[in-house]
Formats: structure tokens, C-alpha cells, sequence
């Protein structure tokens, strides 16, 4: 589902990692891990297209999901989801609309759509969809982020650290439904720094610190 080839990122004079080549298939389940600095959230970013490789290329589903043409933003409309440490809300608006911000057209979606009400009543917020993202617990609104990605059902979950702000509740329920999402077969990759997340994955990529 996830090609990564031959890729290489620079901050400033410093190498983060050169020549990284790895795959990640539907099922599966990838930890990064590796020193404050390594480079997980970038290596994140640029598999989401939100940063770029200095070199080396990214598919998804077949699509080189980097350049600007339709087919590479229509892999990355309806392909990708995220799960950010600070949750990736907009904190003035409802639940609701949060969860709508991530929703694709019918016409594209892969399986059966998801209500909004059936997302929120599973993971135990049924009935505050009217609510402020701001009014919410830091556990709230991670899990608000989870059913946003409930609603979109991406093939590809791109999560940032997911579980390093909540409580053991609340960091169970994400990590449950990260494995029921690579289970109906998503690629799923976590950057993180938890033994608990890590013990979760399929396979464990490590990024060493080349200043260490």
C-alpha cells in the first residue's frame, strides 16, 4: 500500500536519514521509533505529503502521492487519515463539523458510509456532536479524532505520537482501534516513543540519531 524508496531529508547541514527504502502493506501495522530528533514526525509528514523528500519517492496504492496533479490528490483525499499528538481539531468548531472536515464524497468512498451518530456513540460520545471541540477533555477530542477517521475509513493512518497525552483508557481505545483498522486493512503507521504502541505494531522501523 506504502512504497518508500530511496529516501533522504535534511534539516539545515543535519542528515534526519538517506537511502530509506521500506514498504507497508495493508494489515499492517508500523511503528517508527528512534531518539528525540530521529525524525518520525517528518518521515510522517512526508509520507502525508504535508512536508517533501529532499530525494527518494513515496507511492500509495501505486500513485506517487507527491506532485500536484489530480490523481495524486485524489490518493491523498481519499487514501489518507490522520491521528495527530495534539489531536488536529479546529477548537471552535462542533464535533460535528470536525468529523464532517475529513468526510469524502459518497460516490468515492470504499465501503459503507459511516454515520457521524454511530461513529461518535463508538468510542462513548454519542450525543456531543453539537458540542465545541475546545469544551472537550484532551482524551474527548482524540477520540472525536478517531471518529473522524471512523467517517473517512482511509486505507492508509498516519498517527503522531497518539497515545503520549491520555490516560490508560483513553490510550487503550486508540491503540484497539488502530488494530480493528489494520484488521479491515488499513497500512498503519505510528510514530512513537511507547513500549505499549510499539508491542502493538506488526513490524518496528528504527531511526538512529546520526549526531548520537
Amino acid at each position: 500500500m506504502i512504497e518508500v524508496r530511496s529516501a533522504s531529508k535534511r534539516r539545515g547541514r543535519r542528515v534526519l536519514w538517506q537511502g530509506l527504502t521500506f514498504d507497508v502493506d495493508r494489515g499492517e501495522i508500523v511503528a517508527l521509533v528512534g531518539p528525540s530528533g530521529s525524525g518520525k514526525s517528518t518521515l510522517l509528514d512526508c509520507i502525508g505529503h504535508i512536508e517533501t523528500f529532499d530525494a527518494g519517492s513515496i507511492l500509495i496504492d501505486g500513485v506517487t502521492v507527491g506532485g500536484g496533479g489530480r490523481s495524486a490528490r485524489l490518493v491523498r483525499r481519499r487514501h489518507l487519515g490522520y491521528l495527530f499528538q495534539d489531536f488536529g481539531l479546529v477548537p471552535d468548531m462542533t464535533v460535528q463539523a470536525n468529523i464532517d472536515i475529513a468526510r469524502v464524497p459518497a460516490r468515492e468512498h470504499r465501503g459503507t458510509p459511516v454515520r457521524t451518530a454511530a461513529a461518535l456513540e463508538r468510542v462513548g460520545l454519542a450525543g456531543r456532536a453539537t458540542d465545541r471541540a475546545h469544551e472537550l477533555s484532551g482524551g474527548e477530542q482524540q477520540r472525536v479524532a478517531l471518529a473522524r477517521l471512523l467517517v473517512k475509513q482511509p486505507d492508509v493512518i498516519l498517527a503522531d505520537e497518539p497515545t503520549s497525552a491520555l490516560d490508560g483508557t483513553n490510550a487503550s481505545m486508540v491503540l484497539d482501534l488502530l488494530d480493528e483498522f489494520a484488521a479491515s486493512g488499513a497500512a498503519v503507521v505510528i510514530a512513537t516513543h511507547a513500549a505499549e504502541v510499539e508491542a502493538r505494531a506488526t513490524t518496528t522501523l528504527s531511526l538512529f540519531d546520526p549526531d548520537r
